[in-house]
């Protein structure tokens, strides 16, 4: 089991920004690729970004590109989700998610192994 513990998620008015930070427990937090997912009410969990073990390899959704900015902290097990120029549509709960056995990155739901609670990010208009 990876515990991960995502915060930084609230209300912003449309154009503001948030960080979401994701916490990972263990030591072998450098072994995991890591992505961030959103699912809004009545919609299927959808891809936001993703990061590399290293953190040399960065991936975003069309959605979010060139608004949002993933990153990792091995040192401190930690992923950021710098979100700037927020929109209304951004708003959904945001989950924080490892994945141990691929060589590369994915961007699909369902092949990542572990899952944080999640934290709510709601953009105002």
């Amino acid at each position: 089991q990876v515990p991960l513990v995502e915060s930084g998620g609230g209300l912003v008015q449309a154009g503001g920004s948030l960080r979401l930070s994701c916490a990972a427990s263990g030591r072998t937090f450098s072994r995991y690729h890591m992505g961030w997912f959103r699912q809004a009410p009545g919609k299927e969990r959808e891809f936001v970004a993703a990061i590399s073990r290293s953190g040399v390899n960065t991936y975003y959704a069309d959605s979010v590109k060139g608004r949002f900015t993933i990153s990792r902290d091995n040192a401190k097990n930690t992923v950021l989700l710098q979100m700037n120029s927020l929109k209304p549509e951004d708003t959904a709960k945001y989950y924080c998610a490892a994945e141990i056995h691929k060589a590369v990155v994915t961007t699909t739901a369902n092949e990542y192994d572990y899952w944080g609670q999640g934290t709510q990010v709601t953009v105002s208009s």
